[in-house]
């Protein structure tokens, strides 16, 4: 970030950090965010890849079940590390092995080879969020058709041969966001949007749900919308360039974890006072909380997901049938229960 710009969030939080203040608060904040998560990366031959394997006790010795489970996420992030940790927990109870896999940030093509390469591997169960809905359609389908069951998490991709869906209704979550943001601004207000991947189903049917609510039910105007396309900087200059444009602004909605970090940094640096809303909670997040940075976050309980998935693939590979919607639910928490 320049040191213009610096000026410009200065002027509304009072700051006067200088632009390298900011670069190691980003490097910290976010950089670890994106690489911390896989102890044992690598880069692949696509670039950008992050891998990780557990589930081999005993220095490497064979799991129990001889079972091998793979865990596609559309992005390195500290939000889905929380689902790793989950998610190793219960494959070393079961004596499974898992392979986790993720771009450094939000890419269909990585997606793709990494079920590609899964496929090949002929692991016993894939669980992917995937970053499009329609385009990861097809290799969905190839792994089922090869008799690799395959589950979608977070963001579903209906129109594939996926055999279940575990998550939320993300248009009801959308709407459990806007009726937060109702509260807290009485019926009124202007307030900026920004959300990840433009393609990602279940983002997509957030902000259908938010700007649905606000439209029929407030006078509560939403100044702009901006996606960042899970990259970070991305998240982080749409912010900047909203806020520049918007300085009268009552709030702001994250509808993506990317571009909740990236309001943590932005209202830390600047010091605002503005009400700043996402979903997910992580314990970046519980922190924000803490310190006035996060006023709320609309959580799908997503700490349960990691077993949830796990269990599962293991019911599915060994023939058992699974609920074709796993219903996670939503809770809402706010700030002030955390301080």
């Amino acid at each position: 970030m320049n040191g213009r710009r610096l000026r410009r969030l200065g002027k509304l939080g009072k700051l006067g950090k200088r632009a390298g203040v900011w670069a190691c608060l980003l490097a910290l904040a976010m950089g670890a965010c994106s690489c911390s998560f896989f102890p044992s990366s690598s880069k692949g031959a696509g670039g950008g890849l992050r891998e990780s394997e557990s589930g081999a006790p005993d220095g490497g010795s064979p799991p129990e079940t001889g079972l091998t489970f793979g865990i596609i996420y559309p992005m390195a992030h500290s939000f889905y590390e929380m689902i790793t940790q989950d998610a190793k927990e219960a494959a070393d109870e079961a004596g499974v092995k898992l392979v986790v896999k993720a771009p450094d940030e939000a890419n269909l093509e990585q997606q793709i080879r990494m079920m590609e390469t899964m496929i090949k591997m002929r692991v016993d169960g894939i669980a992917i969020d995937p970053v499009d809905t329609e385009a990861l359609a097809p290799v969905i389908d190839k792994a089922a058709e090869e008799g690799i069951p395959v589950i979608c998490f977070e963001s579903d991709s209906p129109g594939s041969k996926r055999l279940a869906f575990i998550g939320s209704d993300n248009y009801r979550s959308g709407v459990r966001m806007g009726e937060a943001l109702d509260r807290m601004l009485e019926g009124r207000g202007m307030v900026i949007v920004e959300t990840g991947m433009s393609k990602m189903g279940s983002l997509a049917q957030r902000l259908d749900g938010l700007l649905g609510y606000l439209n029929r039910q407030t006078d509560i105007q939403v100044l702009d919308v901006k996606y960042n396309e899970g990259k970070e900087a991305l998240a982080l200059s749409n912010l900047e360039a909203m806020i520049e444009a918007h300085p009268h602004f009552d709030a702001f909605v994250a509808l993506d974890v990317m571009s909740g970090s990236a309001s943590v940094l932005v209202w830390k640096a600047s010091g605002l006072s503005r009400y700043a809303l996402t979903f997910g909670v992580t314990p970046e997040i519980e922190e924000a909380m803490k310190n006035g940075q996060i006023t709320a976050s609309i959580s799908q309980n997503e700490a349960e997901w990691g077993r949830r998935i796990v269990d599962r693939l293991l019911d599915a590979s060994q023939g058992r049938g699974i609920p074709a919607f796993d219903d996670m639910g939503t809770t809402e928490i706010a700030a002030e229960g955390m301080k």
